[in-house]
């Protein structure tokens, strides 16, 4: 008889939070594979549990190598507990190669939910929370950043990310270029800690208080793209979503289409919006260059 993968939620701030299912399944281990063997320890302890099952690491850098041995247990009879650093195992941690190589296995994998700090982040951010979708962490480099963010630009869902805090204001920026600067979003900062922040507004409100510095684990949460339908969108933000959707990889034509079935207005008028965005660049280019004209004159 094969045994059983039990995925542990554990405790994202405040160990009060671990739900009591949690202390027996570490005690009924046989094997209990850590994303970080240090804090399982502070963990056990904090709980007063006494664990006797064999523990090793578990995380992305030996995630490939030991998912194999893990598997190896599990068809021999072990029940094996996987814990993360916080929340649920392979939400944004490890935890998904084992599932699928248990689940091709006809092994039985289980979950003891827990603390997570994207439902949290959802609940407490004041947006609205019937749909949603989780993006993890964007791409650290400037360019595949704005390019993640253009993919989505129009997804009408709420948003949930995570982010460092060093990147934090360059993140904000970025979804501020993209998604535009009036969109509503919160960012949730050391959750269920002593220190729990939670900052709205909007994005270029946010951007600049970020730049001032922020510490912590951060969850942002930003308000899906608004409902097509007849909208009072001035010519710049029609030539700002144009624009998106080119840099994305969509013809100008397909483009403007888009965006005027979603704004609910007439093709030609977002199209009149792009000519004369277009024209008002050359114009600016033309007077500066006469201007540099006359001053070598």
């Amino acid at each position: 008889m094969t045994g059983t993968l039990v995925l542990a939620g554990t405790p994202i701030g405040d160990v009060a939070d671990a739900p009591p299912r949690l202390a027996a399944e570490l005690l009924a281990a046989e094997v209990i594979a850590a994303e970080d063997t240090r804090r399982l320890r502070r963990l056990t302890q904090a709980m007063g549990v006494h664990t006797t099952g064999r523990v090793v690491s578990y995380f992305e850098g030996n995630e490939s190598a030991r998912t194999p041995e893990l598997v190896e247990a599990l068809l021999g009879g072990a029940r094996v507990v996987l814990v993360t650093d916080a929340g649920m195992p392979s939400v944004s941690d490890p935890g998904y190669r084992l599932v699928a190589a248990a689940v091709e296995h006809d092994i039985k994998v289980t979950a003891v939910p827990g603390p997570s700090a994207v439902l949290t982040a959802l609940a407490v951010s004041g947006l609205p929370v019937d749909r949603f979708c989780f993006e993890g962490f964007l791409p650290r480099k400037a360019g595949e950043r704005l390019g993640r963010l253009r993919e989505i630009a129009d997804e009408r869902r709420t948003l949930v990310y995570f982010e460092a805090p060093h990147r934090l204001d360059d993140t904000l920026a970025a979804m501020a270029e993209v998604l535009g600067e009036e969109r509503r979003a919160a960012v949730c900062r050391e959750l269920t800690k002593t220190y729990e922040e939670v900052k709205r507004g909007p994005l270029k409100e946010l951007a600049e208080w970020a730049a001032e510095g922020v510490r912590g684990e951060i969850t942002i949460v930003v308000e899906g793209a608004p409902e097509p339908g007849p909208q009072d969108l001035d010519p710049a933000e029609l030539v700002r979503r144009v624009r998106v959707r080119e840099e994305a990889g969509e013809r100008r034509k397909e483009a403007i289409s888009a965006v005027a079935a979603e704004a609910g207005l007439p093709k030609r008028e977002v199209f009149d919006a792009v000519v004369a965005a277009k024209n008002a660049a050359k114009q600016g280019a033309s007077e500066g260059n006469r201007v540099i004209v006359k001053g070598k004159a």
